[in-house]
């Protein structure tokens, strides 16, 4: 975009007639080319709901998996560079973003989501970058859909040991969530989203002011509506654990984590020990946000790994 401008302020400055229209006909050119219809959008059909999704680019699929309380915006550092040899698709996971709501009395896993987001789009196979929440879903993918998944990059998450759906919420726990709803509503929803923004601030390294506007949009747009909630268990957690204990997955995974003195991770995730074509890569001067506090080192390393991958 700033190249346009500064071409169009030398058209304004040109005298010769005929070195003007040359560099309108260079403009015209370069901004045809930044802004013209290569992004498709839409939204997918999925049980008792719709995933709004965006996708750039071809060859093979390539999906971005956000993170919990932002959106597919948070993507944007990713999301074009990857569709240059890629095609990239990132989306809202059901519950956020321009995606259906989530209810209470319906179970659903995000997985199974992403599975039939891949069907409608006609993809067999895809590679799977997801960050945080997303890192879960990936992880979800790759213990339980193994047979859909190219390769994954879980970035600063990957198994969670929560319950899964094989474990449905008791009375204990229920009533567990009830007082804590209590509690936040009593705080107020606004003071917790502005300690969430604050604690993924706090994890970052020295570059983590330039996420902070974006950071804080796609939180102050988010609903909230997981925390006020007695959430069904949409990550499939544990009972994936299990399956990924049981079929030791050789699908090839990276694991990407940040570096910095308020970021924490494990230097020895257990996920590894059943993942035969499994690693870790520590990033420098990054936490929790790394895809979006320190994009080109993120980038280089997603690309640099699906280099590596031949059939």
């Amino acid at each position: 975009m700033k190249t346009t401008c500064y071409l169009w302020a030398a058209i304004l400055k040109a005298e010769k007639t005929l070195f003007r229209i040359t560099l309108y006909t260079l403009f015209l050119l370069l901004w045809t080319s930044c802004t013209s219809d290569t992004v498709k959008e839409g939204y997918i059909p999925v049980d008792e709901g719709t995933l709004y999704y965006q996708e750039a680019g071809t060859g093979e699929p390539l999906i971005l998996i956000h993170g919990h309380s932002l959106d597919h915006r948070m993507w944007e550092p990713q999301f074009y560079e990857f569709a240059k040899k890629y095609r990239t698709i990132r989306y809202d996971v059901r519950g956020y973003g321009r995606s259906s709501s989530q209810h209470e009395e319906y179970q659903f896993t995000h997985a199974a989501d992403l599975v039939q987001l891949m069907d409608a789009l006609q993809i067999e196979k895809a590679h799977l970058v997801g960050l945080s929440m997303g890192g879960f879903i990936g992880a979800d993918m790759v213990a339980c859909y193994p047979e859909r998944v190219r390769s994954a990059v879980l970035a600063s998450g990957n198994i969670r040991k929560s319950p899964g759906p094989g474990t449905p919420m008791d009375e204990e726990e229920a009533a567990r969530r009830d007082k804590e709803i209590a509690e936040l509503k009593a705080k107020g929803v606004d003071v917790m989203k502005e300690e969430w923004f604050e604690g993924l601030m706090k994890s970052g390294g020295t570059q983590r002011e330039r996420m902070r506007e974006p950071l804080r949009q796609m939180i102050r747009d988010w609903d909230a509506w997981q925390p006020l909630h007695k959430e069904a268990r949409v990550i499939i957690g544990m009972d994936a654990y299990i399956a990924l204990q049981q079929n030791n997955p050789e699908t090839p995974v990276l694991l990407v984590e940040g570096k910095a003195p308020g970021n924490r991770y494990s230097e020895n995730p257990d996920i590894l020990n059943y993942l035969p074509n499994g690693k870790l890569i520590v990033l420098d001067d990054c936490g929790h946000m790394l895809t979006m506090e320190q994009p080109e080192a993120f980038n280089k390393t997603v690309l640099n790994f699906l280099s590596t991958l031949t059939e």
